[in-house]
């Protein structure tokens, strides 16, 4: 059983290998460092998007605040006018504004929480893309620099028959004088 065990990683060794060499480093670098820059652009879309949304919930804040200033204004003259029933109808809307308010506070603060984590983890794959991009480029120059001149051509090393001749005698006259 040992040695069916000791032939299977063998084999699964060999394979690993001959994987290792068919998947180029480079170009596998490369489609990491284009799918960390799709992720980074996706999740910058996303902070944007929550930014608008952001400041939309903050001019609805507003706009309900000066809702509730006029509502305040409009209570005054119902009581100052005894109408009781009218009062109790804006004091409905107020209670309803007020709680839209605290729900759109509620709102707004888990956004920017959302928005900060969002920012933190922008940094960090910022700097984990420039990482990647740094290696790629070493990478790129190391292949670069092990790879043989691409328009490097053979010289030239057409043997004429004369030089073989003055070879020829060279090496017989070489040849006699040992």
């Amino acid at each position: 059983m040992a040695l069916i065990t000791r032939v299977s990683r063998l084999f699964q060794a060999d394979f690993h290998a001959v994987l290792d060499r068919i998947e180029e480093p480079e170009v596998l670098l490369r489609q990491a460092v284009r799918e960390m820059e799709e992720e980074l652009a996706s999740a910058e879309q996303r902070s944007r998007m929550l930014k608008h949304e952001q400041r939309q919930l903050t001019a609805r804040e507003a706009e309900l605040e000066q809702s509730l200033h006029e509502i305040g204004e409009q209570l005054d003259i119902c009581f100052d006018s005894g109408k009781d029933d009218l009062a109790r109808a804006t004091i409905k809307r107020k209670l309803e504004t007020h709680r839209l308010c605290k729900v759109l506070a509620h709102k707004r603060q888990t956004l920017q929480e959302t928005l900060e984590e969002l920012d933190i983890r922008l940094r960090e794959n910022r700097a984990r893309l420039e990482n990647m991009r740094q290696k790629a480029e070493l990478l790129a120059d190391e292949t670069a620099r092990a790879r043989p001149a691409e328009n490097w051509t053979l010289p030239d090393i057409t043997i004429r028959d004369e030089d073989v001749e003055v070879a020829f005698l060279r090496e017989k006259q070489h040849r006699r004088r040992s």
